[in-house]
């Protein structure tokens, strides 16, 4: 496989500038570009997809040589990194590397990818990377620090970049023991719904905490959550059109008739 070397990649996440995640995508990104610049937001985003901040303004603060942080959310810090800290746009964008996997449904609520989507909407190939775990004290960010730098390349080039962003889900496995690359489809995922929890703070005023509960139910081998979970890396193809094709089509009859 040819070495595959770019002269500038631009990094984020969703789980803020000072997380284990991004620090191992730094190390990926430096095996890939002469020049890696890090825009993330100063803190934890999870969970805020494509969203932008229009009513209130950014703050952008310097981290050290070509590496900022911003009172944002991810889509906002690609942004700012493309209209205002790079004269010189990037080939690649890489989001992650997230803490958990973004399987199925989960990626519209993801910031990881919610990034990645930005980048493809303001003409930057996009790579959103996770990686899967079993126990949250126990994440193996080695596997995906490892296998990341040779899957990138594999996929670089191969006329995706235009129409989609990549979701590469690295398996919980270590790294020598990580099953093949495997073209996947979303599928539905783990994501079940939301939870609201009803909460009483020291003043007795009622406050409410949301989470998303997840189920365990198997898949067609063609996603990327059976991929995953079976110890296989995942790479899905994203785009913006979300149209239910079939069900347009039983509309029209529908209509027409």
């Amino acid at each position: 496989m040819p070495c595959v070397r770019l002269q500038r990649i631009l990094i984020t996440n969703d789980d803020g500038i000072d997380a284990p995640g991004l620090a191992a995508l730094e190390a990926v990104a430096h095996q890939l570009a002469d020049e890696v610049w890090v825009v993330a937001p100063d803190h934890d985003q999870s969970g805020i997809s494509t969203a932008i901040s229009i009513h209130h303004p950014l703050r952008i603060t310097p981290r050290g040589e070509r590496r900022f942080s911003v009172s944002g959310t991810p889509a906002d810090c690609v942004a700012v990194a493309l209209r205002q800290l790079m004269a010189t746009a990037p080939q690649l964008l890489l989001s992650g590397i997230n803490k958990g996997a973004n399987l199925g449904v989960e990626t519209l609520y993801s910031g990881t990818v919610g990034a990645a989507m930005t980048g493809l909407l303001m003409g930057v190939p996009s790579i959103a990377l996770s990686q899967y775990f079993t126990r949250r004290d126990g994440v193996r960010w080695d596997t995906a620090r490892t296998l990341a730098p040779a899957v990138i390349r594999q996929l670089l080039g191969k006329g995706w970049e235009q129409s989609a962003c990549l979701n590469i889900n690295f398996p919980d496995v270590p790294a020598d023991e990580a099953g093949p690359v495997c073209i996947t489809r979303q599928g539905a995922g783990r994501m079940e719904g939301i939870a609201v929890h009803e909460r009483t703070d020291f003043r007795e005023a009622t406050y409410y905490w949301l989470n998303i509960t997840r189920h365990a139910q198997a898949e067609a081998a063609d996603t990327e959550t059976q991929v995953v979970t079976q110890g296989g890396i995942s790479v899905t193809p994203l785009a913006f059109d979300r149209t239910a094709l079939a069900l347009r089509d039983q509309l029209q009859r529908a209509v027409d008739a």
